[in-house]
């Protein structure tokens, strides 16, 4: 039901966002017992994504300006999740949904946005996720619509939700342990947020970003930086190290996770977690002790048609 005028906000906790389970993995080579490794579960939002968090902190702030009012239209560009997020979020609060996707979105993906009654439009495959940023953008000056277009990658209402929501719940749920946080970079709001959030607590904290090794590679939701449109909200003075992974490692490891841990991950998880135990295992041989968080993003359901799963 639509929002009345004068219903109160709710908050991402109210709409079911964050709180998501910390796992810890215990399953991999190479670690020690005074070295803990974990994960943040994300596909126990909403929108079964990390990116609801991002999503709804930009929606609710949207809706409190006045910029998004119910019965209007919220356009963006995504790869996926993003638009997953707003989708589910507009049918929740009222407002309609338009989306530029990149034509290489999957299929899977598609018709989650079309279920939840978002409408697409499709830029060149052959351009990904900066495509989809330059459809927006035409759109936007070509088309007389009131939209609210909340620029995920320039917004920095992304990167606050997951310093109000992400950077604690690690906090709470490590009783602040935490030494290492490792995170992909997208719209590089999650690793910007929840690892400036964690320094202000921790400063002694050290932080890995995860970008994948080539402009041209198969990890949804993550961006090859030096080759890709710069988000406006990225801080590169964040991250005391960078790890940059290829698409085959990521989609290997996202086959031996489902078989050590029993849990399905997307492939940006699977890079995420391949960064993860790198740290973890350089801290163990050096015989440090060490609590490393990474982020699962999304769920491996979402892949499980991909002809990757077929490798050994």
């Amino acid at each position: 039901m639509p929002l009345a005028p004068t219903t109160p906000l709710p908050s991402l906790y109210d709409l079911g966002i964050g709180n998501t389970p910390l796992l810890r993995l215990t399953r991999w080579d190479g670690l020690s017992d005074s070295v803990r490794l974990y994960a943040k579960a994300e596909w126990a939002n909403p929108g079964a994504s990390v990116k609801d968090r991002a999503a709804g902190r930009m929606v609710l702030a949207g809706l409190a300006s006045g910029a998004l009012k119910p019965g209007g239209t919220l356009l963006d560009s995504t790869s996926g999740n993003t638009g997953i997020a707003y989708a589910w979020l507009g049918a929740r609060l009222g407002f309609g949904v338009r989306l530029a996707v990149p034509g290489s979105i999957s299929a899977g993906r598609r018709r989650i946005l079309l279920a939840l009654g978002a409408r697409l439009d499709v830029s060149s495959p052959l351009e990904g996720s900066d495509g989809a940023v330059r459809l927006a953008r035409q759109i936007m000056d070509e088309e007389a619509g009131p939209f609210f277009y909340p620029n995920q990658y320039d917004n920095p209402e992304n990167w606050k939700a997951h310093y109000e929501t992400t950077g604690p719940e690690i906090l709470a749920q490590t009783d602040g342990a935490v030494t290492h946080f490792v995170a992909g970079l997208g719209t590089t709001g999650t690793f910007r947020g929840t690892t400036a959030r964690l320094k202000a607590e921790k400063p002694g904290l050290r932080a890995a970003s995860v970008q994948p090794d080539s402009p041209f590679h198969g990890l949804e939701g993550l961006k090859h930086l030096a080759t890709a449109i710069m988000p406006g909200i990225h801080d590169p003075t964040l991250a005391d190290e960078e790890f940059f992974i290829a698409t085959e490692e990521a989609q290997a490891q996202v086959r031996e996770t489902a078989r050590r841990e029993g849990l399905l991950i997307g492939p940006s998880g699977g890079a995420n977690l391949a960064a993860a135990l790198r740290v973890a295992r350089r801290e163990a041989a050096a015989g440090r002790r060490a609590v490393v968080v990474t982020v699962f993003p999304e769920p491996g359901e979402r892949y499980l048609d991909e002809p990757w799963w077929a490798s050994p």
